[in-house]
């Protein structure tokens, strides 16, 4: 990637609604094709999430989901959005994780969080209070593993005698990790403990520019912790859809974005119009994403990961956005980038 360039990615939940006509298995396939597509096209990294006992995701294990893409694939990374380290054994995480980075030939992305789902933490019998505790002490856990130590470990949550991985990532590297936060603040402190950054926006900024302030509060705590700003240490995913005109994308993403909305659990009440006022997502034709896009590449950012299959929307309208986000989007804001670096 030339310097000052922007990644762009894919990221989807994999959200389900039965009361509609595609099943699971068909969801699976569009998703499945649809990293191929953007393998083609040249997109960054595949982020697939996690989620558990309810519909609003339906892909438990991403490392299921990862493995099966990494057979269909070659050069595309391949995501976390995010691994929730609460629910699960640091140990089973570390070589599952370290098994997909093999299979994939080091192209394992590892993000990580917490959890925030109140269902979730029922269903696994977790208590939401201990939940940043058992994180970080599963997050020691995971990256020493990886690193290849032979680790005797007793904390709060985790005991282990003389436990080594017999199967390490690819060329026996801890892969990027990226820890995911909700709430504005959070970004600093990530930043602050020498991690890399994954966000939802629309989730914890009030409007688009606020984008910007969330990357200056990462940027500051990893200032505070004496590490260098890195184009690849941070990711921005943005609800996107790029139509040949506006009236043609208002006709494709609205009812989408509504169900999806609607169906989210636990999300503040909003619709397709309250987010085009606050213009946190990239709705609209090529020449409006690439001036966002642009904008955004003027705040810092770097690397964008695009939802862009949600709320049950048609296939060949999410796969007509991702060919026009790279072929017609992605030129416009490269030219910019190198206009304006070269003046």
């Amino acid at each position: 990637m030339a310097d000052g360039s922007m990644r762009v990615s894919i990221f989807s939940v994999n959200d389900h609604h039965p009361a509609m006509e595609r099943t699971i298995p068909q969801l699976y396939g569009e998703v499945m094709d649809q990293c191929r597509l953007a393998e083609g096209l040249g997109y960054d990294t595949f982020f697939c999430a996690e989620h558990h006992f309810h519909e609003y995701g339906v892909v438990p294990d991403p490392a299921v989901m990862l493995s099966a893409i990494a057979q269909q694939t070659e050069k595309i990374r391949l995501g976390t959005a995010i691994s929730i380290l609460t629910f699960h054994d640091p140990r089973r995480l570390a070589e599952t994780y370290s098994m997909v980075d093999m299979m994939s030939g080091g192209r394992l992305v590892y993000g990580v969080g917490s959890g925030y789902l109140a269902h979730e933490f029922e269903g696994y019998d977790a208590n939401p209070a201990e939940k940043r505790d058992k994180f970080n002490e599963h997050l020691d856990i995971i990256k020493r593993l990886m690193a290849g130590e032979r680790l005797s470990y007793e904390g709060q949550f985790s005991k282990s005698a003389n436990v080594a991985l017999n199967v390490l990532p690819h060329g026996g590297r801890v892969p990027p990790i990226y820890v995911a936060v909700l709430a504005r603040p959070g970004a600093y402190h990530v930043g602050k403990q020498g991690n890399r950054l994954f966000t939802v926006p629309y989730a914890s900024c009030e409007n688009f520019e606020d984008i910007g302030t969330m990357l200056e509060e990462f940027r500051k705590g990893r200032a505070e912790a004496d590490l260098p700003a890195d184009d690849d240490d941070h990711v921005f995913t943005l609800h996107v859809h790029v139509a040949e005109s506006a009236e043609a994308c208002h006709a494709n993403v609205k009812e989408p974005y509504d169900l999806y909305v609607r169906t989210r659990l636990y999300a503040a009440s909003h619709t397709y119009e309250d987010i085009l006022e606050n213009g946190i997502c990239l709705f609209g034709d090529p020449d409006h994403v690439a001036d966002k896009m642009y904008r955004l590449w003027e705040m810092g950012l770097r690397h964008v990961a695009c939802l862009s299959n949600f709320g049950n929307m048609k296939r060949e309208a999410v796969e007509n956005s991702m060919r026009l986000m790279m072929e017609e989007v992605m030129p416009k804001v490269e030219a910019r980038i190198a206009q304006r670096e070269a003046a």
